[in-house]
């Protein structure tokens, strides 16, 4: 009761829109933009839940040095109710930077095998949590199986992160194309990650994009770029959020201008 309560007194009257980011493949940077995501969320006063929708795979707490109490492999046995194993990060919504977390359980055989009726289940849980927050994110699993695409299903908005490599370029494109065959109505952004400039990031999203509006009859919007940043590696190995260890950083300035994109 204590938990209901204390997310009551936050209760929307609009429910949060929920923002899926994917990649085709791994190595793009896909989990550390989305706890990028969730800290500039947070830095302009908005309420941000991210969910590590990785499953048996799962470290978004490992990346940013958080121990949590509780994750999803305790919701998926019973234990416990979705809201009570959010743990904060940064002080949690309300601090400047600060979000909550819902962790997955790395290397969790029970929640890498699980049903796909108990991820519909666990989609339709993280909706019901919609009212309490402004932005939902899902930090999905790489990749294109049947538990990947029901998390995007269930997102108002799904974020494709790619890099200028191409594997990278054709595992977005094989996303997207998934994702169109699933959902005709999704509406997919694309993120350029890593970009030597701002300049060729746009040049390798016209590439994805041309793409996609040739073969797939969509062109999906550049939410935006980020620039390689030598202090992105810094924060990852100092398993600190980057808006935390370096908030003046030209990646996080990215990461604000995305994020303000995604809100408009």
């Amino acid at each position: 009761m204590a938990v209901a309560a204390k997310r009551a007194a936050a209760t929307r009257s609009n429910p949060a829109p929920i923002l899926a980011v994917a990649s085709g493949k791994g190595g793009v940077g896909k989990t550390w933009f989305s706890v990028s995501l969730a800290c500039a969320f947070g830095r302009t006063g908005r309420r941000a839940l991210l969910v590590d929708c990785d499953l048996g795979l799962a470290n978004v707490d490992v990346q940013i040095g958080v121990r949590p109490q509780h994750d999803l492999s305790s919701v998926a046995r019973g234990w416990l109710e979705l809201d009570q194993a959010v743990t904060p990060v940064l002080g949690g919504p309300g601090r400047a930077g600060g979000f909550d977390l819902l962790p997955g359980h790395s290397g969790s055989g029970a929640l890498a095998s699980l049903k796909l009726e108990d991820v519909h289940r666990i989609a339709r849980d993280v909706g019901a949590l919609a009212p309490m927050y402004d932005r939902i994110l899902l930090d999905l699993a790489a990749g294109v199986d049947a538990n990947v695409m029901r998390f995007a299903r269930a997102a108002t908005r799904v974020i494709v992160v790619t890099t200028e490599e191409p594997p990278a370029l054709t595992d977005a494109y094989a996303f997207l194309k998934v994702l169109r065959l699933a959902q005709p109505t999704a509406q997919p952004w694309i993120v350029v990650n890593m970009a030597e400039t701002r300049a060729t990031g746009r040049r390798i999203y016209e590439q994805l994009a041309k793409a996609a509006e040739s073969y797939l009859g969509q062109r999906p919007p550049l939410a935006g770029v980020v620039c390689r940043d030598s202090r992105v590696s810094d924060a990852i190995r100092a398993q600190t959020p980057l808006c935390h260890r370096h908030p003046q950083s030209q990646a996080f300035d990215d990461i604000l201008r995305i994020a303000e994109a995604l809100t408009a």
